[in-house]
């Protein structure tokens, strides 16, 4: 992310904050449209998961300006989520649902500049978290 995107995404938050359950169940609804999600996290609980999405989504905009501070977390987070059998597909989903969800929540203010700037923010969490699970798939299957 460059600075501008940063600041974009810093700015932009506290709107989507401020509406967390109607932009946390809009991302629900949108990512369950697709196939691959519907039964995956339906079997936990949805009001704890949409506070954890909240919070996390709150940990990132507070870290973009230094995203090496969250690739720890992020690291242990794709390894939990190879456990759960997520697959690499899903991050597309997720964050197709997540710009769809933002979109709805901020109306106007989500410009294309805010738009890309969210983009690269999860195409960076999505990385790490990707690299984590094939790190944990590969010593899986060595073990």
């Amino acid at each position: 992310m460059n600075p501008d995107q940063v600041l974009l995404v810093h700015a932009s938050w506290p709107e989507a904050a401020a509406r967390t359950d109607t932009f946390t169940s809009t991302f629900y609804e949108y990512l369950f449209v697709d196939r691959h999600h519907r039964g995956v996290i339906r079997r936990v609980d949805m009001a704890g998961q949409k506070k954890k999405l909240a919070q996390a989504l709150a940990v990132v905009v507070n870290a973009a300006d230094d995203p090496g501070r969250l690739v720890p977390a992020l690291t242990a987070l794709g390894r939990r989520h190879a456990r759960y059998r997520v697959d690499h597909r899903h991050f597309d989903s997720v964050g197709t649902a997540l710009l769809r969800a933002l979109a709805d929540t901020l109306g106007c203010a989500f410009t294309a500049d805010v738009r890309d700037a969210w983009a690269a923010a999860y195409g960076a969490v999505a990385g790490i978290m990707r690299d984590a699970m094939a790190q944990g798939v590969r010593e899986e299957l060595a073990a």
